[in-house]
């Protein structure tokens, strides 16, 4: 596993967005996190969901592109 993590909400349809640019990327394996009944996630990701961060602590906030995810997976894989 890559250690990428995605952090999105329930009925999100920029999470659902976001799920589609990184099967279009061909993102490495990655977790999804729901981060609706978790008070401390929500502080830190509420108004920026979706959010994919990385192993090293990296993220990057929506809205991204193919272009962007792959530049940004390539910085650290």
């Amino acid at each position: 596993m890559s250690g990428l993590v995605l952090y999105q909400r329930d009925d999100c349809h920029l999470c659902d967005l976001a799920l589609a640019v990184l099967a279009q990327a061909r993102a490495p394996e990655f977790d999804s996190v729901f981060i609706d009944e978790d008070a401390v996630l929500e502080d830190r990701y509420g108004v920026r969901v979706p959010v994919l961060r990385d192993g090293t602590g990296r993220e990057l906030d929506w809205p991204f592109d193919v272009a962007q995810l792959s530049t940004w997976l390539g910085g650290g894989y």
